[in-house]
């Protein structure tokens, strides 16, 4: 499942005709579905409209609407569960949601916070991304969310392979899926049975090849595409992963344009790291 970059015209408007094609070529191109208003879709600097156009272009350019995952985060409870009304509204399968993100949240906050949005019917996948909320879903936290119905999976962002191996324990019938690009192979290994990705947007074919092979338990494949392709992969767990992406994506020749503010252009040494492994990726034979 691609986090979908939104492509941005100059002047900062949606390219909904961009986002449309890219969203059909990721998947005629090997990838399961898409992920569209998370953070890579820059969803804090959408309005109301533009946001839930994104998830109905979504769900008419992905053909299916199982493939489509919108993210629901908001900073309000009421907010996330009418943004998850919306998705089911416009056909979407599932959601993704981030624990309350206004403050650091108690776990009472937070269970009710999925709670609320569970309610609107759509399956929820949490998003533990400690860095950015400051609320660390734990794997005992994830088991109760998961034990009260909330929540039937959890893209993980921490970073700590351990973790997958103690929600096993504890929640056995939680789905666990990669959050980062650049722990792919040893989430998979460990158990995750599914990949929130970031670099497919620029590199779909090699990406999907990489999962499907680390899901095979084919590490003669896995191995050597995960090595060639990680000095791009561990950019989408940087601060400025977004406009890391859409540069790789513009180098292999698909339509993503600038950030809005308050993301800024790389640095001119960003830029150049970027574009290098990039670059080298292509010239691999990665696509």
């Amino acid at each position: 499942m691609v986090a979908t970059a939104l492509p941005l015209r100059d002047d900062l408007s949606v390219d909904y005709d961009a986002f449309a094609d890219n969203v059909a070529w990721l998947v005629a191109n090997g990838c399961d579905g898409v992920v569209p208003n998370g953070s890579l879709g820059e969803y804090q600097t959408l309005t109301d409209e533009e946001r839930a156009r994104v998830v109905r272009v979504a769900v008419e350019a992905a053909g299916d609407g199982a493939r489509v995952m919108p993210g629901v985060s908001a900073y309000g409870s009421a907010e996330s569960r009418r943004w998850a009304e919306q998705a089911a509204e416009a056909g979407a399968g599932s959601v993704l949601l981030l624990p309350p993100n206004a403050y650091r949240a108690d776990d009472a906050t937070v269970r009710a916070h999925y709670a609320e949005t569970a309610r609107a019917g759509l399956p929820v996948v949490a998003y533990n991304n400690p860095y950015d909320t400051r609320v660390d879903l734990t794997p005992a936290l994830l088991a109760a969310l998961h034990a009260e119905g909330s929540i039937v999976a959890v893209k993980e962002f921490s970073g700590d392979v351990r973790r997958a191996y103690e929600i096993a324990e504890l929640a056995p019938g939680l789905d666990l899926l990669v959050g980062a690009d650049d722990v792919l192979l040893e989430l998979v290994l460990a158990g995750a049975v599914g990949w929130i990705a970031g670099y497919p947007n620029a590199l779909p074919v090699s990406s999907a090849a990489l999962y499907r092979a680390a899901a095979e338990g084919d590490l003669d494949t896995a191995l050597p595409l995960y090595r060639s392709l990680h000095s791009l992969l561990r950019w989408d767990s940087k601060t400025e992963f977004v406009q890391a992406i859409k540069l790789s994506m513009e180098i292999a020749g698909r339509p993503a344009g600038p950030t809005r503010p308050p993301r800024s252009p790389l640095t001119s040494e960003q830029e150049a790291a970027v574009r290098a492994a990039t670059e080298k990726a292509l010239a691999d034979g990665h696509k």
